[in-house]
């Protein structure tokens, strides 16, 4: 089995079935293409340079930088020089399972849903890591690289293991050692509203009623949340909303407006509204550029390093 785990269905990435996480390197000449995904990536460059292009414009890239994408954001290289990533992609369904504990970590937190849900930021966090941290980051990496053609159900708990051990190692690392704003404390009352807000998100959720199953005022709730987060509560749960609604663009046939119901937004005008101030585009034009054909990862790839 010489294939990456992941397929791709036009521009759009996916894993195939039973795919826990998966690490391995790319080697990128010239460019490769605008694609997106419904999964969490997380890049980092370990040799080459070039540019990277997403909603944030055109990034030049070097050695040490590292590029965390929620599910759904695009993304692509241009300029690549033997531009060599070490890809990290695992299952957003981890992320609700084994790793919901994570939500009650502030540097992983921060890693996962905090820092690239932010204002701005639209899905996507991006560092620079010195030589030492991308060596760091670089061992539990190859340790996962090593499992990505075992079988997922013996080997489940490794793969696991390897994957938080590299989450927490750069985590730490991008938050300037484990010392920085998110290493604070996290009020539990915060981590459960967003808890909320996640397990319900089609409900029609307002400020007075979320304040009030938390037995907070809502001038309280919005000042200590939008502290910890960066966002008011209703703003998070949009980016929440359009991240959902992302995916089932990729992954169904249901009309723009049935799928703007089922994230919570029976108006379709406004979930038109959110949707492109999050991807840049509108939800029609996102489902035409990225759900085409099903084709092989590694046929696209113009050369595997490693």
């Amino acid at each position: 089995m010489d294939d990456p785990p992941v397929d791709r269905v036009g521009a759009q990435l996916h894993f195939t079935e039973g795919t826990v996480a998966y690490a391995g390197h790319f080697l990128h000449e010239r460019r490769h293409p605008v694609h997106t995904h419904s999964f969490i990536e997380v890049v980092m460059v370990t040799g080459g340079e070039g540019v990277h292009v997403s909603l944030a414009g055109r990034r030049p890239l070097a050695v040490g930088d590292v590029i965390l994408l929620r599910p759904g954001v695009w993304h692509g290289y241009e300029d690549c020089r033997r531009l060599d990533v070490y890809n990290c992609c695992f299952s957003s369904e981890l992320l609700r399972h084994e790793l919901a504990w994570a939500r009650e970590d502030p540097l992983l937190d921060h890693l996962l849903w905090i820092g690239p849900y932010s204002l701005q930021r639209r899905g996507m966090l991006t560092a620079r890591l010195g030589a030492a941290a991308v060596a760091e980051c670089a061992e539990p990496l190859d340790a996962l690289d090593r499992l990505r053609f075992r079988p997922p159900g013996p080997y489940r708990s490794e793969i696991i293991g390897r994957l938080i051990q590299f989450l927490a190692c750069l985590a730490r690392l991008v938050d300037g050692g484990g010392t920085g704003p998110a290493a604070g404390h996290r009020h539990p009352m915060v981590v459960r509203a967003m808890r909320l807000l996640e397990a319900e998100p089609t409900r029609p959720w307002t400020l007075a009623e979320l304040a009030e199953r938390l037995h907070l005022s809502r001038g309280y709730l919005v000042r200590r949340f939008k502290a910890e987060t960066g966002l008011p509560p209703m703003a998070y749960l949009s980016r929440f909303r359009v991240e959902r609604a992302a995916v089932l663009l990729l992954h169904s046939d249901q009309s723009i407006t049935r799928i703007a119901e089922a994230v919570g937004w029976p108006d379709a005008n406004h979930f038109a509204r959110r949707f492109r101030a999050h991807y840049g585009m509108s939800a029609s034009a996102y489902r035409a550029k990225f759900s085409r054909t099903a084709v092989r990862l590694n046929s696209l790839i113009a050369e595997e390093a490693g």
